[in-house]
């Protein structure tokens, strides 16, 4: 009874381990390497050497499953992989922007700041977010079409999951973010040239859609000083935004794509990453020399420097991932010549 207990307990961390690498990894490998690993735990009961190794050989496999790391896979589905990252990071990306950006907004709303680099920052920080929302929709418009068309065969296998999930996610978020965007701290401002660089509808909305995005989960006595509904809303709203991101990218996996748009796709990411890489530069000039401003109105905080270092991973994988599909859309048009 002992052994076979032990034995069960030793399957159950087998199969903790395994959950590092990838689906497609474990159905084709898992089973032996689980086998593997319940002998080694015979012969080594507690190693954290091995169970480093394991997750660091996880996290590698999943890169390479994602289409940013080890050899390039068949053309075609190295862009669609490489296309699902880009997407992934530019939503990542997204959130984290904007978070940064409702935040100067506000101060931008009650008061002119008093540094040029904050200036600078801001006017680069909108040009790049405004340059980034309709290249996401641009994206969205043919995955959306195919998906419409596979509809209309009434061929939904694999589809219908991801589209109830996106479409949730994305009630949720719009519904939530109106009715606290009434709450927006910019509303009431003190008006000044320049003041409508950005429009206080579209700054109440993404303040309020990025609500979570708070140094205040750090202190939870100052976080339950807040109405019940407004921390519910801080809860609910990062999983309607990972519903969002999830969504399209299962979806994206199942949907037949053609060359063309994935090539289309592609070009879109590029863009995307000079914008992305714009609203980085503009937040550096902010957080390294915009001060506090008027009132501390810009004062950039500590969830400011780790958002910033999120926009930066966010960045690479976005670099990584449109490079690694030019790369394989060449030996696609090469092998199509050919």
């Amino acid at each position: 009874m002992n052994a076979r207990a032990g034995g069960d307990e030793r399957a159950k961390r087998a199969r903790r381990l395994l959950r590092w690498y990838p689906k497609r990894w474990r159905v084709r490998y898992g089973d032996e390497f689980a086998e593997l690993l319940m002998a080694d735990f015979s012969e080594r009961p507690h190693s954290w050497g091995r169970s480093g190794n394991v997750a660091w050989s996880g996290v590698v496999a999943r890169l390479g499953a994602a289409g940013l790391t080890g050899p390039v896979t068949e053309p075609s589905e190295q862009m669609r992989e490489s296309l699902v990252a880009l997407g992934c990071a530019l939503a990542t990306f997204l959130v984290f922007a904007t978070s940064m950006w409702s935040q100067l907004t506000i101060g931008w709303q009650w008061s002119r700041p008093d540094t040029l680099s904050t200036t600078v920052a801001m006017v680069v920080m909108s040009v790049a977010v405004l340059l980034l929302v309709p290249l996401a929709l641009l994206a969205a418009v043919p995955i959306a079409w195919t998906l419409v068309r596979r509809c209309a065969r009434r061929n939904l296998t694999g589809l219908a999951g991801p589209s109830l999930l996106f479409l949730a996610g994305g009630a949720v978020l719009v519904v939530g973010a109106l009715h606290f965007g009434n709450g927006w701290p910019g509303t009431g401002g003190h008006p000044w040239h320049h003041q409508g660089l950005v429009p206080g509808g579209v700054a109440a909305f993404t303040w309020a859609s990025t609500l979570w995005v708070s140094s205040y989960w750090a202190h939870p006595g100052a976080l339950l000083s807040f109405p019940t509904i407004e921390v519910a809303w801080m809860a609910i709203s990062p999983a309607a935004v990972a519903c969002l991101v999830i969504g399209p990218a299962k979806s994206v996996r199942r949907l037949e794509l053609s060359p063309a748009v994935l090539g289309y796709e592609t070009w879109l990411g590029r863009v995307a990453t000079v914008a992305m890489l714009g609203f980085v530069t503009g937040s550096c000039f902010w957080l390294v020399d915009g001060g506090p401003g008027p009132r501390n109105l810009f004062h950039a905080g500590v969830i400011d420097g780790v958002g910033l270092t999120v926009l930066a991973a966010a960045l690479a994988v976005a670099h990584t991932a449109t490079g690694r599909s030019r790369r394989a859309r060449r030996t696609l048009l090469a092998s199509t010549a050919d």
